[in-house]
């Protein structure tokens, strides 16, 4: 009996010993005692453990330079584009023919086009209108390409493979052919270029939302769930379409960068908005006729464009990394 005692009292001990804190509030650590202790103690634990989780990714993403360059890059464009006066005091539409084709400078950072208008100003003004395009773009391709791929994957049968046959054949057209064709049908102007850039784009997302689906409906806790009582209305709100969000997140970001690259080729070629509106396309085809004197007009706008567009595919792939 007392060698019964004494192990019960051994374990008893070693379990006291394993669940204890790592820090019993001595007097000399900080944090552990007084008011941050009990505003810890306060805190509940689902919040604790949100916070960790963010100031894990925050640490994650800071010892990325370069992602934490690109991210700054991408800010800097949509606060310009939401308020471009507050990077510059020029005007975009006024003329200065004293000042035609200046190279860049200090004054002028982009230099000046064939008729004085600061270059620098205008391509901040544009990404007004090709960053409202994309956003449309993306904002149309990922609602309907969500319903599309939700649709098909939770109910499959002849749904799912109709659907996805239709899928497989607007997968087939390159998708600047299928934008040229849908917006010269509809007319020219932003809303039609980001309408049939649009669709161009939803099928990757009816793709990638179907595969998350079918991975996330037959998990356990999906069972379970339905075990206790929730409806299929619930379940896919509340369980199927936050688990699947993740990696088409990652895909709005990446299309991101492939609906400004459609949208500014398809301004380049004339569909965007009509002269004197500034947008990235219209501005680097407005500087083709200057190539050999004044090459700035064309390969100033068009780096800042592939800048812009670089960032958001090294976003898009170190999201990818980061959730794994």
């Amino acid at each position: 009996m007392a060698i019964d005692t004494a192990l019960s009292s051994s374990l008893e001990q070693a379990e006291l010993e394993t669940f204890a804190p790592a820090h019993r509030g001595r007097p000399g650590d900080p944090g552990e005692s007084g008011e941050n202790r009990e505003q810890d103690d306060r805190r509940p634990p689902l919040q604790n453990a949100r916070r960790e989780r963010l100031r894990y990714g925050a640490r994650r993403v800071l010892r990325r330079p370069g992602l934490v360059v690109a991210i700054l890059l991408v800010l800097f464009v949509i606060v310009s584009a939401a308020f471009p006066a507050l990077f510059t005091h020029f005007d975009p539409y006024a003329t200065a023919p004293a000042d035609k084709l200046k190279a860049p400078s200090l004054t002028h950072l982009f230099g000046t086009d064939e008729i004085g208008r600061d270059l620098f100003t205008r391509v901040l003004y544009g990404s007004t209108l090709t960053i409202q395009a994309t956003l449309a773009a993306v904002a149309i391709a990922v609602v309907v390409g969500l319903a599309l791929g939700v649709v098909t994957g939770f109910l499959g049968g002849w749904v799912d493979l109709v659907l996805m046959r239709l899928v497989d054949v607007m997968l087939a057209i390159p998708r600047l052919l299928l934008a040229l064709v849908i917006v010269t049908a509809l007319g020219f102007g932003t809303v039609p270029i980001s309408i049939a850039v649009a669709v161009g784009i939803i099928p990757g997302f009816a793709r990638i939302t179907r595969a998350e689906v079918l991975k996330v409906k037959n998990l356990p806790y999906i069972e379970a769930a339905r075990t206790g009582g929730a409806s299929w209305a619930r379940v896919l709100l509340r369980h199927i379409l936050p688990n699947s969000w993740g990696p088409v997140f990652v895909l709005a970001v990446l299309d991101f960068g492939v609906a400004i690259l459609a949208i500014s080729a398809l301004s380049f070629l004339g569909f965007g908005a009509a002269p004197p509106a500034a947008e990235w396309g219209t501005l680097i085809s407005n500087g083709r006729n200057f190539l050999i004197t004044s090459p700035w007009l064309s390969l100033l706008p068009g780096l800042f464009v592939g800048l812009v567009v670089f960032s958001l595919n090294h976003i898009s792939k170190s999201l990818e990394e980061l959730q794994r």
